[in-house]
């Protein structure tokens, strides 16, 4: 069991999660059990626990957003969740929304019964659902013009105020709800709603080659893993969108990723629009051609990079035409 901050040492490492100690699963118990048996609130539990001296894991004391914390995650039921926050290099930790969570169900075994667990979600809802919209919004207007900025932190340590989850639920994200109110934050959240885009769009891309290529006759097997496309038995093909970062000069830039580990004989690099909402044209890189990881393609590009670039996927779906004829003769 790897101590706090420890790492894999190596990418093929790997870690098996076990439970902590047998005290701090105890005060994990009694955290459920105050709450739906006594119906205590997060605060009256944060509140018993300094009175009984108990301090969290991280060696601070109990608040009721800390006790949130622990009624609400669901790796105390065995589920393990990744990507719920995101860091980049001189840039502020970013939560993300729940659509961009990465879970494993039965990861490892439960501490909590998953019926209590359940229930406290249940209690929560029910809680939740004595608020309108409009009573949500007003609320969180009178935080903001209280502090001058939201946060989820400052959501969940407001006594009177419902969690940041109710807010990211009742109305798709907490970003949605600030901009309800006002708030704008310093931070540029838009790529937030890009990668749910992405993630709507890039299923429907797949299954869309797939129909054509059936279409004109030819065969293909879509690895369900990791969406490669085995076309003919003949070569494979890797679907990846390329989202578009534009500059404070207004230029716009699109960075292509290749994946190496499945080393595709064809990238099929999509580029979204100005906008990203959408295909604006599609490049076909042939791994034999584009050996490197990644490259970088602008509004113009040398004509190594443009004398690959299809309005549309027709010229892919007429190789698996043309290969399906010459193996049929």
């Amino acid at each position: 069991m790897a101590d706090r901050g420890e790492h894999k040492s190596l990418q093929t490492d790997r870690v098996i999660l076990v439970p902590g100690p047998e005290d701090e699963q105890r005060i994990v118990n009694l955290i459920y059990q105050w709450f739906v048996n006594e119906s205590l609130s997060e605060s009256a539990i944060a509140g018993r626990l300094s009175g009984m001296k108990v301090r969290t894991d991280l060696d601070r004391p109990w608040t009721r957003s800390s006790v949130q914390e622990v009624l609400t995650n669901e790796k105390y039921i065995g589920n393990n969740i990744y990507n719920r926050t995101s860091f980049k290099l001189k840039k502020e930790r970013t939560v993300n929304p729940p659509e961009l969570w990465i879970r494993k169900d039965g990861a490892f075994d439960p501490i909590v019964p998953p019926e209590m667990f359940y229930t406290v979600q249940g209690i929560m809802r029910e809680r939740a659902r004595r608020y309108t919209n409009e009573e949500l919004i007003e609320r969180l207007r009178d935080l903001y013009q209280k502090h001058g900025y939201l946060s989820g932190l400052i959501i969940n340590e407001t006594e009177s105020m419902p969690s940041a989850a109710v807010y990211a639920h009742r109305f798709d994200s907490l970003i949605r709800a600030y901009k309800m109110v006002g708030y704008t934050p310093d931070r540029d959240y838009r790529y937030l709603e890009v990668n749910r885009l992405l993630r709507q769009l890039h299923p429907q891309v797949v299954a869309q080659a797939e129909i054509e290529i059936g279409r004109i006759g030819g065969s293909v097997f879509r690895d369900p893993a990791n969406d490669l496309l085995c076309v003919n038995d003949e070569f494979t093909v890797s679907l990846v969108l390329a989202r578009c970062h534009t500059y404070e000069t207004g230029s716009h830039r699109w960075k292509i990723r290749f994946d190496t580990s499945l080393q595709p004989d064809i990238t099929v690099a999509i580029r979204l629009d100005p906008d990203n909402q959408g295909p604006m044209d599609y490049y076909l890189l042939p791994r034999l051609d584009f050996g490197q990881p990644k490259i970088q393609l602008a509004e113009q590009n040398a004509i190594e990079f443009d004398s690959y670039r299809f309005e549309t996927l027709d010229y892919l779906y007429g190789m698996a035409g043309r290969t399906r004829i010459r193996r049929a003769a």
